[in-house]
C-alpha cells in the first residue's frame, strides 16, 4: 500500500479559480507545504506571491500558461512563460493551441511546444504540455504524443480541468487516455492526469495506468481518505 507521504508527492494541488483572495492563496500554499505536495498549480499572475510564501518549502510553484483555452499566440505564451519563471515558477503547464492542431498546422503546434519547452529547459524548469483531451479524437491525441516525442517536454497532461463535454466525450482525466498517452510515449516522457480526480480510487487508478503526476484540487481529502482507510500517518 502506498503511504500518505508517497502519494502526496504525486499531487499538483490546484487553485486556479479567478476570484480567490491573496489570503486564500496563502492558506492554500501553507496547507500544500504541510501535506508535502509536489507542486501548487496556480495562474501565472500570483506566482511571485506564492513563491514568497513557499520560499522555505520543497513544494514547487507551477504556473498555468495560456490557460485555460490555449488561444494566445506563441509569442504571448513564451513571454508569459519567461515572466512566470522570472517571478519564481519552478514548473510550467501550458495549453496547446487546439485550433492549429485541428486545422492541420502541425508545424505551428511543434514550434509552440519547442519554444516553450526550450525556455523551460534553458532555465532548468519542468515543462508540461496540456492536451485537453475532451476536445480531441484518439488520433489527435496520438499526433500530439508524436510531436512531444520529438520535442521532449518533461510531461504531457490530459486536461486543464476547465474543459466542457464535446460530442459526449468525458471531461478531465480518464484511465483510457492515460493508458493511450503512456503507450505512445513510453518512458521518454511522463504523463500527468488532471481534471475530475477527487477520490483515492480515482488517484490510484491513474497511477496504475501510468500517471506520474496527478493534478487535483482534492489532494487533502484524498490523503485523509487514505489515512482513514489504512492508518497511514
Amino acid at each position: 500500500m502506498i503511504t500518505k507521504q508517497q502519494l502526496a508527492k504525486y499531487f499538483d494541488q490546484t487553485l486556479l479559480k479567478p476570484f480567490v483572495t491573496e489570503e486564500r492563496l496563502k492558506e492554500f500554499c501553507l496547507e500544500s507545504d504541510k501535506y508535502g505536495f509536489a507542486m501548487v498549480a496556480i495562474n501565472s499572475a500570483p506566482v511571485a506571491f506564492c513563491k514568497n510564501v513557499l520560499k522555505n518549502s520543497s513544494v514547487h510553484v507551477g504556473a498555468a500558461i495560456g490557460f485555460p483555452l490555449g488561444q494566445t499566440t506563441i509569442e504571448d505564451k513564451v513571454f508569459e512563460t519567461e515572466q512566470a519563471i522570472k517571478d519564481g515558477a519552478d514548473e510550467i503547464d501550458y495549453v496547446v493551441n487546439l485550433v492549429k492542431l485541428k486545422s492541420g498546422d502541425l508545424n505551428y503546434v511543434e514550434e509552440e511546444m519547442s519554444r516553450i519547452v526550450n525556455v523551460c529547459r534553458k532555465n532548468k524548469k519542468i515543462s508540461k504540455v496540456i492536451f485537453e483531451n475532451c476536445y480531441l479524437t484518439d488520433d489527435e491525441k496520438r499526433t500530439l504524443c508524436r510531436i512531444a516525442l520529438k520535442v521532449k517536454p518533461d510531461f504531457i497532461k490530459t486536461s486543464t480541468g476547465f474543459g466542457t463535454p464535446a460530442a459526449g466525450t468525458p471531461v478531465g482525466a480518464t484511465v483510457e487516455d492515460v493508458k493511450l498517452m503512456k503507450s505512445e510515449v513510453g518512458d521518454a516522457i511522463k504523463v500527468k492526469a488532471a481534471g475530475g480526480i477527487r477520490t483515492l480510487k480515482d488517484a490510484l487508478a491513474m497511477i496504475e495506468a501510468g500517471a506520474e503526476r496527478i493534478g487535483t484540487s482534492a489532494g487533502v481529502s484524498i490523503l485523509e481518505e487514505l489515512e482513514k482507510n489504512s492508518g497511514n500517518k
